[in-house]
């Protein structure tokens, strides 16, 4: 009888697993450098750089803290409604409601212009740029107006609106053509907000990924489609914080008001029908009120200066405040993944 030995298959021995050290860093974990191990020079560098990040703080809120205490102490709720009169005391002087109506009548007007030519502009420039030659020098004219001083565009606007062409935009008296209107100081300040408006507005639309755009010409959309419907509505975040910070660009211009619109601190209307009347004559702003009332100005009104600077602070601030949860929000909803 013949024994039938069957053979069991041997299993190899699994591989030993090493484990890592526990105080080597994981794969992609890279460790933090400490600047205890940088050289001397650096560090020094970085408290440099800690100093005037501090230093800024500081003045900045130094700024903030002693307007709003002198404007706390000096602003008077009746200031915000009464018209400037003239008096020997400051009590006897009214408030500063021209400055702050006209205040929101250049902003409201100066965006108005600003706002549609600098997104048209902006996605003329990322989604035709043609023929480029133009487009090249457009960029280079958006990013000279945004290093132009106020005062020269002030001056430029000056011969612009002086000339009979226009007389129908400001006061005209005998022929002549004074050129000081809130139609001529929007439209320069509309210059000062645009550079900003154009460039985030072209910051939102090179942030959507081009298979977007592939994707709405393949179910059949035109360019101008994709554009209106897909593009702008997806860059709208972009658009409205280049707006804000446009508007805060125009309501803190001196320049300009003072050439523009007269150095008046009330409105002073023209012949014809409201409120073109109030807009082609001359007038003032918040900005203009504080130049003339300051110890050094016309007015010598310190204590109504710093109440006027309190609100335009203020107006700023709030400005500030808007673009940055815009921009927070926008973060928040997510980005196009490429």
């Amino acid at each position: 009888m013949t024994n039938t030995s069957v053979a069991t298959p041997q299993t190899a021995p699994p591989p030993s697993v090493t484990p890592s050290p526990p105080d080597q860093p994981l794969p992609g974990k890279g460790a933090v450098e400490g600047s205890a191990t940088w050289r001397l020079s650096d560090r020094i560098g970085l408290a440099i750089c800690w100093g005037l990040g501090l230093l800024f703080c500081a003045i900045a809120a130094a700024i903030v803290v002693y307007l709003f205490v002198q404007g706390v102490k000096f602003l008077k709720p009746s200031m915000l409604v009464t018209p400037a009169t003239a008096g020997f005391t400051e009590s006897q002087t009214g408030g500063f409601s021209d400055a702050f109506i006209g205040t929101l009548i250049v902003a409201a007007m100066g965006i108005s212009i600003a706002l549609p030519v600098g997104v048209g502009v902006a996605v003329w420039l990322v989604e035709y740029g043609r023929p480029a030659a133009l487009a090249r020098v457009t960029e280079s004219t958006i990013e000279a107006i945004a290093g132009i001083p106020s005062i020269v565009l002030a001056l430029f606007g000056t011969v612009i609106f002086s000339s009979t062409a226009l007389g129908f935009l400001s006061r005209t008296s005998e022929g002549v053509v004074f050129g000081r209107s809130f139609f001529a100081a929007s439209s320069m300040l509309s210059l000062v907000a645009l550079p900003l408006i154009v460039a985030s507005t072209r910051e939102g639309l090179n942030a959507i990924p081009q298979h977007v755009r592939e994707a709405s010409y393949a179910v059949g959309k035109t360019k101008i489609a994709t554009t209106r419907r897909i593009l702008l509505p997806s860059a709208r975040p972009q658009v409205a914080t280049g707006a804000v910070l446009g508007l805060g660009r125009i309501i803190g211009d001196t320049a300009i008001i003072v050439v523009l619109l007269g150095a008046t601190q009330n409105f002073a209307p023209t012949d014809g029908i409201l409120p073109l009347n109030y807009l082609r004559g001359a007038g003032t702003t918040l900005t203009n009120f504080v130049y003339e009332a300051s110890p050094t100005g016309n007015l010598n009104q310190p204590q109504k200066a710093y109440a006027a600077a309190f609100v335009l602070l203020m107006m700023v601030l709030v400005l500030n405040a808007a673009a940055d949860v815009i921009h927070r929000r926008a973060r928040k909803a997510g980005t196009w993944s490429h």
